[in-house]
């Protein structure tokens, strides 16, 4: 089995998820994707027409980002017609996915030259999005809820917070910590690497920077917030009378009375973005001068309780530490996604981590999760962090939607 290598890794800034506010909301998803390709290959001069296959992140493909968005972002990148393309989703999962499979392509000894990454407009599917159908509990579902009920992402993040008794301090002194990182990494140029500008059709700059970080928060601005969704645990999803709570209770019953902890603050932002990552086996890599920075070391998947749903980085992250034969104090930095305070706080408590490890250049909740693409931007994020602090080991995971977590551990290569 041969090596995986990274060779370069790009994205672009986040911009607020919202139409009419967003400084990229009024692109189509395409553009962004076209926008990391293009950059990587400017970048790293390749030939388009050796890149074996494009794998891409998009949870949801509907309208605009249906249609194989990482074949038409490679087409309109002015990708060669040889290099073909796939869009898969696993939710949130999506970004670290098309890297793992990438990589297991090249060290299958299939392929050679991969790019895995992902892109996701909120601004856009919030725009299209249907409240009073969600698919994991339209009434064609019934036979699975029998089985697995599933609810809304903020009832089962506070469903967790009160099972694990984590209280309102622990997660808003986690945002307000993840805010204050990604003020100090902006203002030191820690992205600007991977960084690419968005630009506009006709060439004008439609953002080069982070939009959803808000530096300023503090304790006391965050305990001016309502929690949010206490409001959504009553609400009935059909007229069977099952609410999104009761759902959790009837498989959790002594949850007695939740414990509502999060809201706007302290959850994942809304945002609009795209990432890539360039992959090559070593002898692609050695023939065409291309310098790895990075070796793929481990990948893993993992599935949880899909009734609490956020639960499953810890046994990824164990099981993808005991593929590469290591334990967690091995591993120098994590990046581990903020969809909720209590992910990130529940993992670094299970795992014992030192926190000054975790998310040292912020996470989500200060930077925003662009759904499909946020696992890309992670791993670049490390690799990034790993070089600046001259570190070896980074590993990379983050809860799905069914109740599910992918990882990832990757080990610099000295430069």
């Amino acid at each position: 089995m041969t090596d995986a290598y990274i060779i370069d890794t790009c994205r672009t800034p986040r911009g607020i998820g919202k139409v009419g506010k967003g400084a990229l909301a009024h692109l189509h998803p395409q553009h962004l994707g076209a926008t990391v390709l293009k950059a990587l290959a400017e970048r790293n001069s390749l030939d388009t027409s050796q890149v074996d296959d494009i794998i891409w992140g998009t949870s949801t493909q509907v309208g605009k980002q249906s249609s194989d968005l990482g074949r038409m972002s490679a087409l309109a990148a002015g990708y060669d017609i040889k290099a073909s393309g796939l869009t898969l989703d696993r939710f949130c999962g999506s970004g670290i996915t098309t890297v793992n499979l990438a990589a297991a392509q090249i060290m299958s000894g299939m392929e050679d030259l991969l790019i895995a990454g992902g892109t996701e407009m909120m601004s856009y599917t919030a725009s299209i999005a249907d409240p009073n159908t969600p698919s994991m509990l339209d009434k064609g579902n019934l036979e699975l809820r029998e089985i697995h009920p599933q609810s809304q992402q903020g009832v089962c993040a506070d469903a967790i917070a009160t099972l694990e008794g984590i209280d309102r301090k622990a997660v808003d002194e986690l945002a307000v910590e993840s805010q204050k990182r990604a003020d100090r990494a902006i203002k030191e140029g820690r992205f600007d690497r991977s960084l690419v500008p968005v630009k506009n059709p006709d060439g004008s700059i439609a953002l080069d920077r982070e939009e959803f970080p808000r530096p300023g928060t503090t304790m006391e601005s965050l305990s001016n917030l309502r929690t949010v969704f206490d409001m959504f645990r009553d609400i009935a999803v059909d007229e069977t009378g099952e609410t999104y709570g009761s759902l959790i209770t009837r498989k959790y019953p002594e949850i007695k009375e939740f414990n509502h902890v999060h809201h706007a603050g302290n959850s994942s932002g809304v945002v609009d973005g795209a990432a890539a990552l360039l992959l090559a086996s070593e002898d692609y890599a050695k023939k065409h001068n291309l310098k790895p920075r990075a070796r793929i070391v481990a990948t893993a998947n993992m599935g949880d309780c899909p009734t609490l749903m956020l639960n499953a980085p810890v046994p990824a992250a164990r099981k993808a530490l005991a593929r590469a034969g290591l334990t967690p104090d091995d591993i120098d930095l994590w990046e581990i996604n903020e969809a909720f305070a209590v992910v990130a706080e529940k993992f670094i408590r299970d795992l014992k981590l030192d926190r000054d490890k975790v998310n040292v250049n912020g996470g989500a909740m200060a930077l925003g999760h662009p759904i499909g693409a946020t696992g890309s931007v992670l791993i670049g994020t490390l690799l990034d962090e790993l070089e600046r602090q001259d570190k070896k080991l980074g590993l990379v995971t983050m809860c799905a939607a069914g109740g599910m977590a992918p990882a990832i551990i990757i080990e610099r290569l000295d430069s």
